[in-house]
């Protein structure tokens, strides 16, 4: 989830010391904490502005500073950057490698400034893995992840969407011309990262047994 602009200049975002979202507050008693603004013309996500403000912030959580960026115009305030950035680390069955843990962490802290099309190819990486891993060693990332659905560990969703949001969002990253990642993108790739690991790692020993039938395990 990205920082979202409340009133006042308050920013709600996520922040992992304090366990989960948290508000950043612009200011203490009536007074904020240290503001800077400038006038001009600016563009931002939302179109044309007329004014710039830079603000600290202050976690109410854990008493972290922060410091927003906020474009001003005729539509109203937009966000235009927030820092710390951080992003929700997925959460992932403790039995996970920990080769494959510290791919997938690397692509969260790859997203956490905002490098989209960095953590899209580690997590593509980390679904190669993860396949290799358990005994899908032949042919390209295709193959594997429809030979994992054909022994039945994976289901034919979850097949289509490891095609669709993971291993062609990392083929454009790896193999095709230079293109924008966004931030949606990513999320999807995440979250689907995150589910095929589950279906290999959440219920060990069942799985297990479906990859020793397959011959994919000794």
């Amino acid at each position: 989830m990205s920082a979202q602009l409340k009133n006042d200049g308050v920013v709600v975002a996520y922040r992992p010391d304090c366990g989960g979202l948290s508000t950043f507050e612009s200011r203490t008693e009536g007074r904020y904490y240290g503001r800077i603004e400038r006038q001009g013309e600016f563009f931002g996500p939302a179109g044309p502005g007329q004014l710039k403000v830079y603000q600290l912030l202050r976690c109410a959580g854990c008493g972290r500073g922060g410091l927003s960026t906020v474009l001003v115009g005729r539509g109203g305030s937009v966000l235009e950057a927030f820092s710390p950035r951080c992003v929700e680390s997925a959460p992932l069955p403790s039995g996970t490698p920990e080769d494959i843990v510290a791919e997938v962490r690397e692509a969260e802290s790859c997203a956490a400034v905002g490098a989209w099309r960095a953590a899209s190819a580690m997590l593509r990486s980390a679904l190669e893995k993860t396949l290799k891993s358990n005994g899908y060693t032949k042919g390209d990332l295709k193959n594997k992840i429809d030979e994992a659905a054909a022994d039945g560990v994976i289901t034919a969703s979850r097949q289509q969407r490891a095609h669709d949001e993971v291993r062609d969002l990392g083929n454009d990253v790896l193999h095709d011309k230079w293109r924008v990642v966004d931030e949606p993108e990513y999320d999807s790739s995440h979250l689907y990262t995150q589910r095929v690991i589950e279906d290999f790692y959440d219920s060990r020993p069942q799985v297990e047994e479906v990859l020793r039938k397959k011959g994919r395990i000794t």
